[in-house]
């Protein structure tokens, strides 16, 4: 049985490995130079509402390994301030800002406080958490990424700011926008191209009252 199970493992990581090298913006982000596949998600994002072009400053929460700050520095006027967020460390990016710390200490929105001194004009997650294989963990451990991540917007995000966040489908979306439109305008929920089409990942985007 176990060998079974060793076996059945074996050749679902094969599928995966092989699925992920011949990915089509997997194989893009080793030509363009950036870190993760997730980066052309925000390119699409932007492409969408076009909110990079006018933030002068940028927060990304849960950054690593820093594909969204490579786009966000990539698109965003040459003056705009950047800060990226995570637990984990993450390789400098020219002209990038990165804190290593997690979101759910004040210590760090107090950080994040004091290094933009002003209110935010775009804040962005893409943000998940590691799979637990129990769906109602899963679901609450993500639902509490998000809410945390509307929180911090709520307390830092500049009126007309944009917020960013990957949601998953299957009953959250209803409740969150029902939820936000008491602080949030313009609620969207988008799915670019460079999500896998079995993924149930999509993003809410919205703007601050």
């Amino acid at each position: 049985m176990k060998f079974k199970l060793q076996k059945k493992h074996k050749k679902e990581s094969s599928k995966w490995l092989n699925r992920h090298i011949n990915d089509e913006f997997v194989q893009k982000s080793k030509k363009e130079g950036f870190r993760s596949r997730s980066s052309y998600k925000l390119i699409q994002i932007n492409e969408k509402f076009d909110f990079l072009n006018s933030s002068k400053n940028i927060l990304d929460l849960g950054c690593a390994p820093g594909g969204w700050l490579q786009v966000s520095k990539k698109f965003s006027p040459v003056e705009t301030k950047i800060l990226g967020i995570d637990k984990l460390n993450i390789e400098a990016i020219p002209g990038v800002w990165f804190y290593q710390g997690d979101i759910f200490k004040d210590k760090v929105v107090n950080y994040i406080e004091t290094f933009f001194q002003k209110k935010i004009d775009l804040i962005m997650s893409d943000m998940s958490p590691n799979s637990t294989g129990n769906k109602k963990i899963d679901h609450l451990k993500i639902l509490s990424l998000v809410e945390r991540v509307i929180d911090i917007s709520n307390q830092l995000l500049q009126k007309d700011g944009f917020i960013i966040i990957k949601i998953f489908q299957g009953g959250m979306q209803g409740d969150l926008m029902r939820s936000m439109k008491e602080s949030f305008k313009n609620i969207k929920n988008f799915k670019p191209k460079a999500s896998r089409k079995e993924s149930p990942e999509m993003y809410l985007i919205s703007q601050k009252k």
